[in-house]
């Protein structure tokens, strides 16, 4: 690491050092491997969701098109943390790069931002076909559909860039140690030399306001829904509509219930491995439970799912048999 006199941070600090977990080298190894598994099947059930999506017709629809869109954002919310707490897990120095933290800070907070609103257009999406059905077909458009998503991502990587160009400019004089396997804006701001409550507070309340107020929206969402559920007549569709509503919720509170502990608490309350593992459970685990969620409860999300399994069979059959003609 290099470190001048100066307190500015491009002549001070170059580089962070990431702690993770610290452990022996034996624990590293099986952690590695552990976080390799969950990274992978990730990866693998995100993706499915999207081939399902995009491959059957049945599921070109606005829910599904939204549902695809999540899937493609959880992909990209464990890359943006994941490979590295890899590497760093066989890394001896665990550095990153002044610049590299600040665009996985950037990435990983944008991607956060995101699946707030993602989730919210999703509340929104089940409560106009439920509540408002005969308009939904003429209101939920392919085209407003589009604007939709379109929406979800600009706004998610626009909401939280002014905390991390305010931190970025604030001086690093050392130390660079940072108690977390990810840049997190929480143990930046500690180690920064100069005070900055400007940066704390625009950091905190685009944070608390995003969760706080996309989680309000959601939950008034889905009591309008549970409300007009009760209404139907038919049991056939209450419990289509439950199973449904029930995947998104269950969606929902897995993720808000984490990232409330960590961005809306104060801090002080924290323990001081808590945020680790918050951190871990929002960014890790609920990226993989959620394709379970999805395709467990939605019948149509299954039957696509088996037609994705049997195209990817037919693939390899269709693989081996040119690689076995091409030897012979």
């Amino acid at each position: 690491m290099n470190i001048s006199e100066s307190a500015s941070h491009s002549e001070s600090v170059r580089e962070f050092i990431l702690l993770g977990f610290p452990c022996s080298r034996e624990i590293q190894v099986i952690l590695f491997m552990f976080f390799s598994i969950i990274y992978l099947l990730t990866l693998m059930g995100n993706g499915a969701i999207i081939c399902a999506v995009c491959w059957d017709q049945h599921l070109h629809t606005p829910m599904y098109i939204l549902l695809g869109n999540f899937a493609f954002l959880e992909i990209w919310y464990v890359n943006s943390t994941v490979p590295n707490t890899l590497i760093n897990f066989l890394s001896e120095s665990k550095a990153i790069s002044f610049t590299g933290c600040f665009l996985q800070l950037y990435f990983f907070f944008s991607m956060g931002s995101t699946e707030c609103f993602f989730l919210s257009a999703m509340s929104f999406d089940r409560y106009f076909a439920i509540c408002h059905p005969l308009h939904y077909a003429t209101v939920m458009t392919g085209r407003r559909c589009f604007s939709l998503v379109i929406a979800c991502w600009v706004c998610g990587f626009l909401w939280y860039l002014v905390p991390v160009i305010l931190i970025s400019q604030l001086p690093f004089c050392g130390p660079n140690a940072i108690d977390h396997f990810v840049c997190d804006s929480g143990p930046l701001l500690t180690l920064s030399c100069a005070p900055a409550p400007m940066s704390k507070l625009t950091s905190y309340t685009l944070s608390s306001l995003i969760i706080l107020l996309s989680f309000l929206f959601i939950l008034i969402s889905y009591a309008l829904v549970l409300l007009a559920v009760l209404r139907l007549p038919s049991a056939s569709s209450r419990q289509k509509a439950f199973s449904t509503c029930g995947s998104h919720l269950a969606v929902v509170l897995l993720f808000y219930g984490t990232i409330m502990v960590m961005h809306v608490s104060p801090r002080s309350s924290h323990f001081t491995s808590l945020p680790k593992i918050m951190t871990l459970f929002y960014a890790m685990v609920t990226p993989l439970i959620n394709p379970l969620i999805y395709s467990l409860r939605n019948k149509d999300m299954k039957k696509a799912l088996r037609k994705v399994l049997e195209k990817f069979k037919i693939s390899l059959k269709v693989f081996g048999s040119r690689r076995r003609r091409n030897v012979g």
